[in-house]
């Protein structure tokens, strides 16, 4: 979601025509498309005859140097392809460079990470003053290159989003409450068993019946 958002902001689109994206969107006068070239080659033309004032290239506008310390502390190849799956797993340890995970966590707030993500990615708006800056300005606010494209509120609320959806709590049924169970109808098995049949308030009529019986026939011998 949060990289989602960032891939948006900074390069303007929504599709997969992010990733080949560079600064001032003057990725048109490279030879060939950024996620069709490898580490080696993008950073070649970061360095040589780049054709923009900002060396930002991809979905997530990685510099020139940052890719070059990325390239270093993950062990990149230089034949790796610069694809959109690759940027994505780069932004994401930049995420957690900046301090994703302690976000997370709870160990800093939004406003602290807020600044992080404006010190990584300048077009996203500092959540409270920072470098000479006020809320609502890119923390390279007057540098002549930079500014924030979108607003303290969304972002604030972006970075809500994220971590309800992050830590949320995770929904299990509720344990049985033995003391409040309806009590069992008197006619309905109970356990598997079955019922025992209710007691009739007539039940003396049927041995009373048999006695007398028992009599009659006795007293037939008797009298014979």
């Amino acid at each position: 979601m949060l990289l989602d958002f960032i891939r948006k902001i900074e390069t303007g689109k929504a599709d997969a025509s992010a990733y080949d994206v560079i600064y001032a969107h003057a990725q048109a006068r490279l030879p060939k498309p950024i996620t069709s070239m490898t580490v080696a080659e993008l950073q070649h033309h970061q360095t040589n005859g780049w054709p923009a004032n900002s060396t930002a290239a991809g979905a997530y506008q990685f510099m020139r140097a940052t890719l070059k310390d990325l390239r270093k502390e993950l062990g990149l190849l230089d034949g790796q392809v610069f694809d959109a799956n690759l940027q994505d797993r780069l932004g994401y340890h930049l995420l957690k460079r900046r301090g994703y995970e302690q976000f997370m966590a709870g160990k800093i707030g939004v406003a602290e990470f807020g600044k992080r993500l404006a010190q990584e990615w300048a077009s996203l708006p500092l959540l409270a003053p920072a470098n000479g800056n006020t809320r609502g300005e890119s923390y390279y606010d007057g540098d002549g290159l930079n500014k924030a494209l979108t607003t303290p509120d969304t972002l604030d609320a972006l970075l809500a989003k994220v971590k309800a959806a992050g830590n949320g709590p995770i929904s299990a049924p509720p344990a049985p409450d033995y003391e409040h169970f309806p009590e069992p109808s008197r006619t309905a098995p109970v356990s598997g068993k079955k019922a025992a049949k209710p007691k009739d308030d007539a039940g003396w009529l049927g041995p009373a019946i048999i006695i007398l019986i028992a009599l009659a026939v006795a007293g037939a011998f008797f009298w014979r």
